[in-house]
């Protein structure tokens, strides 16, 4: 194929335009791996990247889409062959990399990793990297201290992609999970088929208090929403509880007070998503692979064509998409 279909973002004059191109091979950036893109998925950032905000594409022109999952056509490095299947997930693509919204992608070794045997590439863009955000905030949890058997652990936007991963995992690990969100009456029983064990209305967890501290709730905590409801489970953090902050869905200012640092030793852990050594991802997709149930995955996921992904932005952005959205990228229609 001479040519491929890619969502092209381009910027001119300070005005934001994308719409899908056919272009000539020669186009892609460097890279030592070609792959040919079966899949991608639509995050947060996905929205904000596809309609133009701010914060996300820092070079044009510009391939949107953080994540990508196919098989190598090419590859001048030692660690991959053609006929691999392979993953991407958030390493700058979208960024200042080309991502996953065409039908080729050319990227350095580094940034992939190779598909964890007894999933398909379809499933892997159902984890995408709101999944593996997820996985990586499990972990961080973990490593200060988090273990079955202790407090309930809260998940804040549970109905979104990062959440309903992060509530199969901690669900099949033996937590007892809290899933918040707003849309708890039309999506509870999606959540506690996922794991949850209970459903707290996200206007609760982010109604102002004239205390600096609430009764002590919550052993851990994974905030996909920022803003008001982390100032709020922070005052219900429990003593030498850990949240791990990897969203901002909900506003990225929050007001809160140290006491919740200082009186209870609470750790607030921050969840970098992109700037992961290459042996690391490999480790967290080995905790996918192992600690997320398959069927559980498959009950997140809707597959849409990337035709309608300039609909699909908007809408992620309002909250409107539930669970996990692969884009099937061979698809325009």
């Amino acid at each position: 194929m001479a040519t491929f279909t890619a969502l092209l973002a381009t910027q001119d004059n300070g005005n934001f335009a994308a719409a899908f191109r056919q272009l000539e091979r020669e186009a892609l950036p460097a890279g030592e791996v070609l792959v040919r893109v079966a899949y991608s998925s639509l995050n947060y950032k996905d929205g904000l990247a596809v309609t133009g905000r701010p914060g996300v594409i820092r070079k044009y022109p510009m391939v949107p889409g953080i994540d990508l999952a196919g098989v190598v056509e090419e590859s001048s490095s030692p660690e991959f062959r053609p006929g691999d299947e392979v993953v991407v997930t958030g390493c700058g693509t979208s960024e200042t990399l080309w991502g996953g919204y065409a039908q080729l992608a050319r990227l350095d070794a580094q940034f992939i990793v190779p598909l964890p045997p007894g999933m398909t590439l379809e499933q892997a863009m159902g984890v995408g990297t709101a999944g593996f955000t997820a996985m990586q905030s499990v972990m961080a949890l973990e490593q200060h201290g988090l273990k079955p058997g202790g407090r309930e652990v809260l998940v804040t936007g549970a109905a979104g992609g990062v959440g309903s991963v992060a509530v199969a995992i901690l669900g099949h690990l033996g937590y007892h999970v809290v899933a918040s969100t707003g849309r708890g009456a039309e999506l509870g029983e999606y959540l506690r088929g996922l794991g949850a064990q209970e459903i707290l209305d996200r206007a609760v967890l982010a109604a102002p208090s004239k205390r600096p501290l609430d009764a002590e709730r919550w052993g851990a905590a994974i905030d996909n929403v920022g803003g008001d409801a982390l100032a709020g489970l922070l005052r219900a953090m429990a003593a030498d509880g850990s949240v791990a902050s990897c969203g901002l869905a909900g506003g990225a200012a929050f007001s809160t007070t140290v006491l919740p640092f200082i009186l209870r030793g609470v750790n607030l852990l921050g969840i970098n998503s992109v700037q992961v050594p290459a042996a690391r991802r490999r480790e967290i997709w080995r905790r996918i692979a192992r600690d997320l149930p398959l069927p559980l995955l498959d009950r997140m996921i809707q597959v849409q064509p990337l035709g309608k992904i300039l609909e699909l932005a908007p809408q992620i952005l309002a909250g409107k998409i539930r669970g996990r959205t692969v884009i099937d990228v061979s698809a325009l229609e």
